[in-house]
This record gives structure tokens, C-alpha cells and sequence, in this order.
């Protein structure tokens, strides 16, 4: 499987630091110290369905091919404001395609397992081309009166169109069970007979034990494509990391002992995006050439539950 498209689309609101600062307990120097996040898009006059949209078009156009020839549709969304019909299924419409749709909620690993699944098709199904879309809007997830989380996030979609090729050469996906470590609950409609209280609660998130949880699992999951595959950090040319933390990405890249360069980020523009983040990450600087045609790229992303997705493939030149 090889990516031959890629796209994204982030909201116009830019809020920076102090824009938080005026009404929360926070600083520019508190927030950047601790994330590395300076500024972040906000969703505010546009909707996550016109960004995951325009990720998808984008996608499509730098790929050369027609919404007809798309075989399959996978969309990575955590939520949104429809439950049913699926964002999916929504952008299905919109584009104009005529093909099965679903949504994956991976969480912030979403869109790698969405390349897995995408990879798992192509190989087992009459399939030739998958359109992926991860379309996040977690700050709609926060309390805005809690400065340790509604800090950490930005809004906004990343695409690709994916198809049979040379390029993805492994993959590693893991899950365990660490509900209370970070969660996010909506109550559902109730029923004459509900007599379970579950209300609604906005983001909860520890801190200390969500940093020690990626760390560990990033490292492992990269450690063992790298094992698996006879290679050491120095025959990876370039680590797209998920953008959560800019001290978390720096605790990997010092264990790998590589250089920063290899190490490219954009978390202290648009925060964390959750799955949008390495398809925007990688759409970005596929479109400005810094992704060249030949390196060895490493992805790694890790998000609640806890499930962690990493995949090891070979960059090829996009024409755009």
C-alpha cells in the first residue's frame, strides 16, 4: 500500500496563550513550557464536517483520481455533533461517492489504525483505492474552565487516498484497558426503566500518567518495527510523531538518540488535533517538499483507551 494524496483544512480562529490567559488561571510561559503549544485553531463560525470536507477534497485532487474511483471510505473521528448518520457517511455525500463508509474512533491513534485497516483491504478485497479522513474536534471535549486540559487541544482534519503500491512496509497496533487515566463521557437519553446515573463529564485527564503511558508505549512500539525489521533510529529518515506534547516527542527522539530535524513538528501551531494531527503534520510538508521521494518514514501515535499504532514505509513523491 502507498499513499499517493494527501490533504487538510483547519479552522480560521487562531487563539494564542494570552487569548487564554484572559480568562484562565495561565500564562504564554506556563502553556509553552509544558507543551510546547503557543497556538491552536478553534472551530468557531465553520463545522468539523466542511473540515473534514475540504481535507478529503484536497486529498482527492492531489491524487489524480475522480470521487468514482474511491472503493472505500474510512473515517477517523472521535466525535462530532451527529451520532448517526456517521461523519462518513456525511462526507461520502458531499464528495459525491458511491462506496461503503465507516467510522473509526481510535481515538488520537485513529488514523494509523485507519491505515492498517485501509492496508488489510487492499490486500484481502477486489480494492484499489481508500480515502482515509481524520476529522477531530476535541476541543468541544474540554472544560474551558480547566486549564490543564482545554490548553492542550486545536481542531481540524487531515486526509490521503491510499492504494495498491510499494510504500507501507509494517505496522504494530496495541490496546490495553486504562479508562480512568483519560476519559470523556456524554450522557445518552434516558429511559423510563435507566436507573444507572451516568452524567455528562468533560474531558478528565491525568496528566503525569497519560505522559508515562505514551512515552512507554511509543518507544516500544517503535523499538519493536525497528527490531522487526533489522533497523536501528539512524536508517529512519524522518519520525512523524502524533503532536500531543512536544516534551513527550522529545523523550523519544532522546531514547532513539537522533537529531531534532528528524523529529518534525507542528504542535506549537495548531496544538493537539488528536487523529488529524500526523496527516496534517505529513500533508504540510509533503506539499512544501520536506517529505522527499525514497525516505524511510516512521509514524507513531498513541490516544485513550489505552491504544497505541505505529507503521514503518517508504515516502513517495506526490505531485501536486
Amino acid at each position: 500500500m502507498k499513499i499517493i494524496g494527501t490533504g487538510s483544512a483547519l479552522p480560521e480562529k487562531v487563539v494564542t496563550n494570552d487569548m487564554l490567559a484572559g480568562f484562565l488561571d495561565t500564562s504564554d510561559e506556563w502553556i509553552t513550557t509544558r507543551t510546547g503549544i503557543r497556538t491552536r485553531r478553534l472551530l468557531s463560525h465553520e463545522t468539523l464536517r466542511e473540515l473534514a470536507l475540504k481535507a478529503a477534497q484536497a486529498a482527492l485532487q492531489s491524487s489524480g483520481l475522480r470521487p468514482e474511483d474511491i472503493d472505500y471510505l474510512i473515517c477517523s473521528n472521535v466525535a462530532n455533533s451527529y451520532v448517526s448518520p456517521s461523519l462518513g457517511s456525511i462526507v461520502l455525500g458531499q464528495l459525491g461517492c458511491s462506496c461503503p463508509t465507516f467510522d473509526m474512533n481510535g481515538a488520537c491513534a485513529g488514523l494509523v489504525y485507519s491505515l492498517d485497516v485501509a492496508d488489510a483491504f487492499l490486500k484481502s478485497r477486489d480494492m484499489k483505492n481508500i480515502l482515509i479522513v481524520a476529522a477531530e474536534q476535541p476541543s468541544r471535549f474540554c472544560s474551558w474552565h480547566d486549564r490543564a486540559t482545554c490548553v492542550l487541544f486545536g481542531d481540524g482534519a487531515s486526509a490521503m487516498v491510499v492504494t495498491q503500491g510499494e510504500g507501507f512496509k509494517d505496522f504494530r497496533l496495541t490496546g490495553d484497558t486504562h479508562t480512568e487515566v483519560m476519559y470523556y463521557k456524554r450522557q445518552m437519553e434516558r429511559t423510563p426503566y435507566d436507573r444507572v446515573e451516568e452524567p455528562t463529564e468533560p474531558l478528565v485527564m491525568n496528566g503525569r500518567e497519560v505522559f508515562r503511558l505514551a512515552v512507554e508505549a511509543c518507544i516500544n512500539d517503535v523499538d519493536t518495527l525497528l527490531e522487526r525489521n533489522g533497523m536501528t533510529g539512524a536508517d529512519v529518515d524522518l519520525f512523524l510523531l502524533h503532536q500531543a506534547n512536544m516534551r513527550i516527542i522529545e523523550c523519544i527522539r532522546e531514547h532513539l538518540g537522533q537529531p531534532k530535524e528528524k523529529f518534525p513538528t507542528n504542535i506549537q501551531k495548531y496544538g493537539n488535533t488528536s487523529s488529524a494531527s500526523i496527516g496534517i503534520l505529513m500533508d504540510e510538508m509533503s506539499r512544501s517538499g520536506e517529505l522527499k521521494d525514497g525516505q524511510t518514514v516512521m509514524l507513531s501515535a498513541f490516544g485513550g483507551g489505552f491504544v497505541t499504532a505505529a507503521a514503518l514505509l517508504k515516502w513517495s513523491a506526490i505531485q501536486y
